[in-house]
């Protein structure tokens, strides 16, 4: 070994065993390198899909907020139409939601969630931003039933707001469809034409709009034209209403239309 450490002897022979062994450890180290790099990359994929799905779940956040935001800012405009609507009405109102629909296709019926307790009654006038939608059928303490104008059992008299013109227009059991009774053919109507509410009858406010005509059809031989009109409410989207308070608390439940049309022909 002393003369090994002065005159390096053996040197060659370690340069040729660390040649020979070199490859055998490369190979032993290779798995090992392999698993480290191989745990590195899953460590790294593994982060990525984390925060990935970190980000999907924030994204999905805003999004869900976002829509928030837009049905806020809906309804924002949905109060502020009623807000501009209730300052047409003469009398005060109340602003009242919908909580069901009836689904019997027999009778067009709603349920707010005002009742008697809130000063509701039946017969009471209700109104969306647009137009005329009903009235009070039934009340409970905390509810109120609202049968539509397009019940085909309702009934509401109306004007031409271009001329005058009276009639009663009549539920069909189409949301979107009324039907005006007796009008004569010679009568100056024609589509396009706003109906409003007339007033007769002491129900509904005079003035606020019900319908538009649709179309008129004149049939030979017939007394009556055919005048169908169609809802200038949203009778299928509207979700806040407006309760017209009459200045005495009262309103009659029922129009009398057989009155109204013996008026109409006189």
């Amino acid at each position: 070994m002393t003369l090994d450490q002065r005159e390096h002897l053996a040197e060659p022979v370690r340069e040729t065993v660390a040649g020979v062994v070199y490859p055998i450890q490369f190979l032993v180290d290779v798995p090992f390198d392999l698993a480290g790099r191989l745990s590195e990359r899953l460590a790294t994929r593994q982060q990525l899909i984390e925060e990935n799905r970190s980000l999907r779940t924030r994204q999905l956040k805003y999004e869900g907020r976002l829509q928030r935001m837009e049905t806020l800012q809906t309804e924002n405009e949905r109060l502020r139409n009623l807000l501009d609507s209730s300052r047409r009405v003469e009398h005060e109102v109340a602003v009242a939601q919908l909580m069901r629909i009836d689904l019997d296709p027999y009778t067009h019926l709603v349920l707010i969630d005002h009742g008697s307790t809130s000063g509701v009654f039946p017969g009471q006038p209700v109104l969306d931003s647009r137009g005329v939608m009903g009235q009070v059928d039934r009340v409970g303490p905390y509810s109120a039933m609202v049968r539509l104008i397009s019940d085909p059992s309702h009934a509401i008299p109306v004007e031409v707001k271009r001329n005058g013109l009276r009639s009663i227009a009549v539920g069909s059991g189409d949301l979107g469809q009324l039907e005006l009774a007796n009008v004569p053919n010679n009568a100056d109507i024609r589509s396009g034409d706003l109906l409003t509410a007339s007033g007769l009858g002491g129900v509904f406010p005079r003035g606020y709009p019900v319908a538009e005509v649709t179309s008129v059809a004149i049939e030979p031989g017939e007394p009556f034209a055919r005048v169908h009109v169609k809802p200038v409410a949203a009778l299928d989207r509207s979700r806040k209403v407006l309760l017209v308070l009459t200045p005495d608390g009262s309103s009659e439940m029922e129009v009398d239309i057989s009155a109204l049309e013996g008026e109409e022909g006189s």
